[in-house]
């Protein structure tokens, strides 16, 4: 990642997800480097190891209004409903990163919040995160 190496703070990566039986939807937000196992993830979220996939774009763009590869925790507004529940690395909000950096609606550019932004941003969608530890 040249493009961002220089920036002091956590980059992320997000993936979005559904249940097996498409009853959830989840977002999931995680430093870049680290390893997302979602069969772990399914057995801490309650829905059953081997049961989380990829979403279809098409419900990326019903519910964040974000095509494939741009998604990002800030598109959450969009999600008035609250159909989309919000999983963040911890290491995040309490790994004492000056700045957490994600897309803005689309990858082609990057912008840092401070986490307790972050937080503030979070609270005003209605989407509290569920902390999960990705070490």
């Amino acid at each position: 990642m040249p493009h961002v190496q220089h920036l002091s703070g956590a980059i992320t990566k997000n993936l979005f997800l559904k249940d097996k039986k498409k009853k959830g939807l989840w977002l999931v937000t995680a430093r870049h480097d680290r390893q997302v196992n979602l069969n772990d993830l399914a057995k801490k979220l309650g829905v059953g190891s081997g049961n989380l996939r990829f979403a279809e774009e098409a419900a990326m763009l019903e519910k964040l209004r974000v095509g494939q590869g741009c998604a990002t925790p800030l598109a959450l507004f969009c999600d008035k409903q609250g159909d989309v529940k919000f999983v963040l690395d911890s290491d995040l909000v309490n790994g004492g990163h000056e700045r957490v950096y994600f897309h803005p609606m689309t990858n082609s550019a990057t912008m840092g919040l401070k986490p307790e932004d972050f937080l503030t941003f979070l609270k005003e969608t209605g989407h509290e995160p569920i902390l999960h530890n990705f070490d």
